[in-house]
């Protein structure tokens, strides 16, 4: 009788196997089809330009790399979206956005490149958004076939300890011994907060004269509304990134200066921390990962992405503005000494214009002659 049931067994496994390779039924593997809409939209107080990227998924027979490099199978045919601002529930702006073609999407991705579309509104330095407003996104897909809508608050309350304009960064308290330069930061309203750096420097020839400037990130720290938080801008770092810099220079380059330094701080809204949360890389073996989104859509159809906000802060630190404010420099006297004659940077040529290191008949060995 085991006998019998093991045969049985293997007769079922050994059908199976070949209906399954000799099936001639076409199977639609794509079934069938509701449109989905991707929208990604962060507004910023600090710009005038706003863009918002519109599209929709595909799906098609064949390979879907070759699908993603063809742009109409990303984008819907008719687009009409608004933005509208809200205080105390009362209308006060409204915003029909335009589409325009930018050229700079990177190339090395699966998707077409280096064209894209976005759709943008813009507003007046002189009435930006209102950090006390609400904002109502609302887009209609091809002509009424369906709608997505979302709302937002803006970021706001970003500040910094370096707004001060006595403020310096202190990267060294001897010559060659390297301290942390710490700058504080008030979260305002932001769940996540980036800060960066990003320093200029000029380079002078017989011939040229250009500006350089790297970028030096200090950091992205999740948080709460209303706190208040630190970041370091360790020294050597500092004077090895200008080395690195330089060394990429051009060879006929007779001087440099020291230039500003901006920092740059952007927090990001509950919303847009929920959303990099949950797209962050799984570590888990099956891969599973939610779908988050504040979007909603017309029943029947999908929408993934988010309408949300963040706001950047860019404080300028100038390394000098005019002989009556020779207190005001981006680094100390020290730091600039360093950069000018210490080991990591004294052999590209630095030296100071600073009127605090060129006063008559006092002049630092650093300044310029």
């Amino acid at each position: 009788m085991v006998n019998m049931k093991k045969c049985l067994l293997f007769v079922v496994l050994l059908f199976g196997l070949f209906a399954t390779n000799s099936c001639k039924e076409e199977v639609d593997l794509i079934g069938e089809y509701k449109e989905t809409a991707f929208v990604f939209g962060l507004l910023d107080q600090a710009d005038s330009i706003h863009t918002i990227k519109i599209m929709r998924t595909f799906v098609g027979p064949g390979n879907a790399e070759d699908i993603a490099k063809i742009p109409d199978s990303n984008y819907f045919e008719n687009v009409n979206a608004t933005i509208t601002e809200y205080v105390n529930n009362i209308e006060t702006r409204s915003w029909i956005l335009t589409d325009t073609i930018l050229t700079n999407k990177d190339e090395n991705g699966a998707f077409f490149a280096p064209e894209q579309k976005l759709y943008y509104f813009a507003t007046s330095p002189s009435n930006p958004l209102n950090p006390d407003a609400t904002y109502r996104l609302k887009i209609d897909i091809d002509n009424g076939k369906f709608s997505v809508e979302g709302e937002t608050e803006l970021v706001d309350g970003i500040t910094t300890s370096m707004s001060s304009q006595n403020a310096q960064f202190k990267f060294v308290s001897d010559p060659a011994e390297y301290i942390p330069s710490s700058l504080s930061v008030n979260t305002g309203s932001s769940f996540i907060v980036n800060t960066k750096l990003n320093v200029s420097y000029s380079e002078i020839g017989s011939s040229f004269s250009n500006t350089k400037s790297f970028d030096w990130n200090l950091g992205e720290v999740e948080t709460t509304p209303g706190s208040s938080l630190t970041f370091s801008a360790n020294g050597q770092t500092f004077y090895n990134l200008m080395a690195a810099s330089c060394a990429n220079g051009s060879p006929s380059v007779q001087e440099r200066n020291m230039g500003k330094i901006d920092v740059v701080i952007t927090g990001g809204a509950e919303v847009l921390y929920n959303y990099m949360l949950v797209n962050q890389p799984s570590s888990s073996l099956a891969q599973s990962k939610p779908t988050y989104t504040n979007l909603s859509v017309t029943d029947g159809y999908g929408a993934i992405g988010i309408f949300s906000s963040r706001q950047t802060v860019t404080v300028t630190k100038p390394f000098f503005t005019s002989a009556a404010q020779a207190y005001i420099r981006s680094i100390d006297k020290k730091s600039t000494s360093e950069l000018c004659i210490g080991p990591i940077t004294g052999s590209y040529f630095f030296c100071s214009h600073h009127p605090g290191d060129n006063i008559l008949n006092n002049e630092e060995p650093y300044s310029c002659n």
